[in-house]
């Protein structure tokens, strides 16, 4: 229990502070901040109606849609643990997300078919849903805003998981705590106190990843207004950025390439555009030099993860000729985080010498959830280990060289995928003796899977047979571009399959400007 209001109360406060100021916009809806705090509080209400109490952990499958920050603040009112899981993913991993989160209520979207099905296999499980239709009370329906019957003023301290998958693709359970929260409050004060223009911030990064957290909440306590997308469009996109006279947005690389790439782009108004983050994974300094060109120096490379959300960033980009390599770099240490790199002993190493980056942040997890031992590996001594490869210059620039080798950025953009996965389910086809799985360039997608498989002897299956098996399995999202079969896959010094020498061959027998493999149907 706690002897004080939580965060969520001081939200609220600002929220009346900014009026009728408008606040979040979403499909058919615009919501002003003084209805933003209306629904927190009816929704809030609706919970602990339907049986919800203080410290309940609630498993939430939503999109990117406006009752997503709603329902995110009106759980954390209530002190409830938030456990957030990504709808896109496969099957096996929500329920493996749902074994390891145990929640004692669901609440989803019943548009969705697929949290529907999730809904009918928590058994013993209250379900809740935002909107009607669905196999639960609706939590939209008959409730007062204006009554805010029982909401505590104080108690547990809300908390959240978000889920991630690391390189293996075994799903973690990523923890905030309360004092996460209330240093993106103190993060939106520093903001508002040094009279920065608010933003006007189209985003594509849904409550279930921790971008998506901290976009959604700066957002919100500085007084900017936030335009939720649910699906990607370059198309609308174009469209909403110049209509809207958007200020701010974030994009991955494929995003980016996208939006480069459209037709419409040329005849549309980008000139509000002060803030135009890329991120989730390396862009090619070419086409970020095309982006300089179009945009001007609006661009800001950023760089972070689930266990610390913002570690670096580089805004202003510009192509300079006096530091050319600066395109490849993510910037300088974000606030208030400290950046090393750190050799495999963790000595700190000097300038231009790669090693693994460990950040330090107030915005950095508590842990991960059921998982002590992987928490203790990940959080040291407060430094976060984020299993990246680079280096730092002179200048305090930090440079990636390498990544987390299993991930995959695909057309879901925000939502990476990972190999092992795909091989668990490759290698349990009867015909199949061994299979490794690298992620490829691809120019509509970003990145695609690409499959090396062993045939046992004598076998019948194809390609084909096997990206359909794993769409099957997974979903299409993972379907590998191609399979490729081999004789035997290349082993390292520890017998284990060496991914590093089928990147080289790939790059080998498809040279960059080769026909690309492909986007499966």
């Amino acid at each position: 229990m706690t002897d004080r209001p939580n965060y969520v109360h001081e939200a609220l406060e600002l929220f009346a502070g900014f009026g009728d100021r408008e606040a979040l916009v979403g499909g058919d809806r615009r919501l002003t901040y003084r209805q933003v705090a209306a629904e927190v509080r009816g929704l809030a209400t609706a919970l602990r109606r339907h049986g919800v109490r203080p410290g309940a952990a609630v498993l939430v499958m939503l999109g990117n849609t406006v009752e997503g920050p709603l329902l995110h603040l009106a759980l954390h009112l209530l002190g409830c643990r938030a456990m957030w899981v990504a709808p896109v993913t496969s099957r096996r991993e929500i329920d493996e997300f749902v074994a390891l989160a145990a929640p004692e209520v669901f609440v989803h979207d019943p548009r969705d078919p697929e949290s529907g099905q999730v809904a009918a296999g928590l058994v013993g499980v209250p379900v809740l849903c935002l909107g009607p239709g669905g196999a639960g009370p609706d939590l939209t329906a008959g409730g007062d805003a204006d009554d805010p019957t029982d909401l505590p003023a104080s108690g547990p301290a809300p908390e959240s998981f978000l889920q991630t998958s690391g390189t293996t693709g075994t799903p973690k359970l990523v923890h905030h705590r309360e004092s996460f929260y209330r240093q993106v409050l103190v993060l939106a004060a520093g903001i508002r106190s040094a009279g920065i223009p608010l933003l006007r911030h189209l985003s594509h990064s849904p409550m279930w990843l921790a971008s998506g957290q901290i976009t959604t909440l700066v957002n919100l306590f500085t007084g900017g207004v936030l335009f939720l997308r649910e699906r990607w469009d370059p198309a609308a996109f174009v469209a909403t950025v110049h209509a809207e006279r958007l200020t701010s947005t974030f994009v991955t690389p494929p995003m980016l390439y996208e939006v480069l790439d459209h037709p419409d782009l040329p005849g549309a108004d980008f000139s509000a555009m002060v803030m135009f983050n890329v991120g989730a994974g390396p862009a090619a300094p070419a086409r970020l030099r095309q982006a300089i060109a179009r945009f001007g120096p609006c661009l800001r490379i950023v760089y972070g993860l689930s266990e610390a959300v913002v570690i670096c960033a580089l805004p202003g980009l510009t192509d300079d000729p006096e530091h050319p390599e600066r395109l490849r770099s993510c910037g300088r240490p974000y606030g208030d985080v400290t950046v090393e790199i750190r050799d495999a002993d963790g000595r700190v190493l000097p300038a231009g010498v790669d090693g693994e980056v460990w950040a330090r942040t107030k915005l950095s997890f508590a842990g991960y959830h059921g998982q002590p031992e992987l928490t203790a590996e990940t959080l040291v001594d407060g430094w976060v280990r984020t299993r990246d490869i680079g280096h730092l210059d002179d200048d305090g620039f930090l440079y990636l060289v390498d990544r987390l080798q299993d991930r995959i950025l695909t057309r879901q953009r925000s939502w990476p995928i990972y190999s092992r996965p795909i091989e668990d389910v490759l290698a349990g086809h009867p015909e199949v003796r061994a299979a490794a799985v690298i992620g490829v360039p691809d120019p509509v997608a970003g990145e695609l899977p690409y499959a090396y498989v062993v045939p046992a002897p004598g076998a019948s299956v194809t390609g084909d047979d096997l990206i359909a098996l794993v769409v099957r399995e997974l979903s299409e999202t993972w379907a590998p571009g191609a399979v490729e079969f081999v004789d035997a896959l290349p082993l390292n010094r520890s017998a284990k399959v060496d991914k590093r020498a089928l990147r080289a061959r790939y790059a080998q027998e498809h040279p960059a400007g080769a026909d690309p493999i492909g986007s499966p149907a």
